[in-house]
């Protein structure tokens, strides 16, 4: 059976890497509870291809 509740996927993007011409893409794939953040959220994320810590903010 599926399970029942208010998680859902989001995937997270890197916002630094879109100006640079750095090849390649971070992104992370996390849960979030609908219910109780409702908004897109933004989290420190570690940037393989920038080599440093990075904002990531959750793409549609």
């Amino acid at each position: 059976m599926a399970k029942k509740g208010n998680r859902v996927q989001v995937i997270l993007e890197c916002t630094e890497q879109k100006g640079t011409n750095t090849p390649g893409m971070s992104r992370y794939i996390t849960t979030k509870n609908k219910r109780n953040t409702t908004e897109r959220i933004e989290l420190k994320k570690y940037n393989p291809y920038m080599k440093k810590v990075t904002v990531h903010k959750e793409i549609k």
